[in-house]
Parts: structure tokens; sequence; C-alpha cells
């Protein structure tokens, strides 16, 4: 398992009082040097994202203008997503650590990766979003298609938030099997990822939305699971991205879900097993979301608990 770790990385954010505030990387970084992992992973420093890595997924009009209001150093990209000076270049280290992470793993030099500060599925094709200035996510789908000629792709998102920038860039791709829990958009940002949106054309019934309700438990969202592995199990990808924010814990400060850190442990678990049987066990996880500096912590060592199995081959409780 490679982890991915460094302050080029930890500088995505947008400062005091902003709940995505630079810090949510220490959060992580001094739970897991406390841990059992330790010893267990490969540590390797960010890279340095292009603007050409940028365009895989997004307009050139879009990068460009990023770079041009990242000189201005003021303002804001949109309603959540403030600019500051060098936002551009600080935004490209998430995307080049990312496409380095898809590098290492379809290079065979790892089966498995990690990035904390990454996940951003907000950002659509044309725009920011939701303190998302790249969609790193989408950059990582089409990097493997255009680099790697990976078609068949698992996405699963277990944030509190719907992946709405990930969905709509591929509403009609039958090749992305889109897999996204997360809190009913009636109540919550960005009010879209209801049970109907299933997919477009010849993507129809490939994507699969679980809109749970405010208060949701581990109860419920285990309740659901029968049909996402039943879903699974039709596709065979060769690669899984998992999009595992915090955010969907008991706790956070902007969303309503009250899961426990077994959510995230059960999945990558799961996830893992079935990364085994289909695709040579590939899998890039992604921090996302959270706002409960103790709960990044909870919910992404646990995540790397699923996803690491111990010496015996076993992962923990």
């Amino acid at each position: 398992m490679y982890i991915y770790a460094g302050d080029a990385l930890a500088r995505y954010g947008f400062g005091e009082g902003h709940p995505l505030g630079p810090d949510r990387f220490n959060a992580f970084w001094q739970a897991f040097q406390h841990s059992d992992l330790v010893g267990r992973c490969s540590i390797k420093a960010p890279v340095q994202g292009t603007a050409e890595d940028a365009r895989l997924f997004h307009s050139a009009e879009y990068v460009r203008r990023v770079r041009l209001l990242s000189e201005l150093g003021v303002g804001m990209l949109d309603p959540d997503t403030p600019i500051f000076p060098g936002i551009y270049e600080t935004a490209l280290v998430v995307v080049g650590t990312v496409l380095d992470a898809v590098n290492e793993i379809m290079q065979g030099h790892t089966a498995e990766a990690f990035v904390p500060i990454a996940g951003l599925h907000h950002a659509s094709r044309t725009s920011s979003a939701g303190f998302c200035v790249f969609n790193d996510c989408g950059i990582a789908i089409e990097a493997l298609r255009q680099r790697h000629r990976v078609r068949r792709i698992l996405y699963i998102d277990i944030d509190a938030h719907h992946a709405d920038g990930v969905f709509y860039a591929f509403e009609q791709d039958p090749d992305l099997l889109f897999i996204d829990v997360h809190e009913d958009g009636r109540y919550l940002y960005p009010g879209t990822g209801s049970e109907n949106e299933c997919g477009s054309g010849a993507a129809r019934g490939s994507k699969l939305n679980i809109p749970l309700p405010p208060g949701a438990t581990d109860e419920l969202f285990f309740s659901h699971w029968p049909k996402i592995a039943g879903v699974m199990e039709r596709h065979h990808p060769e690669f899984i991205i998992l999009q595992c924010g915090a955010d969907s814990l008991a706790g956070d400060p902007i969303t309503h879900l009250q899961f426990s850190d077994q959510v995230h442990y059960q999945t990558a678990k799961r996830v893992r097993d079935y990364a085994q049987a289909t695709c040579g066990g590939r899998i890039l996880a992604l921090g996302g979301g959270g706002y409960n500096r103790a709960n990044i912590a909870r919910a992404w060592l646990r995540t790397l608990h699923g996803l690491i199995p111990d010496q015996d081959g076993n992962s923990p409780d």
C-alpha cells in the first residue's frame, strides 16, 4: 500500500474558519503515525500536476480561468470555494499526486494506494463547486482511459455528499460503474443523487445512487449492501476508485448521517475482497470530505485497516 503524504498535499485548504482547512491532513497523519499501520505502508511524496493533466477531464478554458484567478489571488471561484494566491498550483498537486498513484498501480509497483487529500468529486468539467477546484476523481478516470487503456472502472463513494461532478460527467458511460451512498439531496448539498438517477442511454443501470435520510445509521447502510454487491458482481472492472469521505460519520458539523467507522472499515474490506477477485486488487482510495478532525482520523485509518490485511492475511475487526 502506498500512502501519499507531505506539506504540498496538506496545503490544499481554505484557511481558518473554512470547513475545509489545511489542518485536515495533519489530523490523519498524526493518528497514522501512532497506529499499527506504520511499517506496513510505503510513504510517497506528493507530485506536482500540470495543466495537461487537468485537461484530461476539464475544459481548457476552465483550467486557464483557474490559473488567471490564482494569479490575482482574491475572490471566489464559486459561492463555496475561495481563491487564494497559488490555488492553481496547489490544486494541481492533488491532481498530480492522484495521477502518480494511478501510474504506480498500473505499473504494478503496488496494488493499492491512498491519497488522503483528494476525492474532490463536485467540480464539473467546466467549473469548480463545493470546495473542489479540480475533480481528481474524474481526471483519474480519464487518465485510466486515455493513458492506460483501461475501460471498465468501478467508482464507489461513501462520502455524505453526492458525487455530482463524477456522476453527470459519466452519466452516459456504460463502462463506468458508479455506486454512491450519500445523504438525501433534499437535505444536503448538492441536492442531487436520487434513486432514479441511474444512468442514461446505453449506461442506464450502470449507476446506483442510494440516498439516505438524515440520521441514517450503520444498520441502514448495510441493509443496502446486497443491492450494491449484486450490481458489482455484474460489472467485472479493471480498476476501482474508492472515495471514502469521513463526513458520513456521526458528529460531522455540516452533515447529518450517523455512521460509525465500521462503515468505512467494512466497505474497504469488502471492496478489497472484490478487487482481489476481479481486477488484481487494483484500488485507488481517495480521502474525500470530512470536517470533524477526529472523524477524519478514525474513518481513514479504518479504511486502511480494511484495505491492508495483517501478516496472517486478516483485517482487524
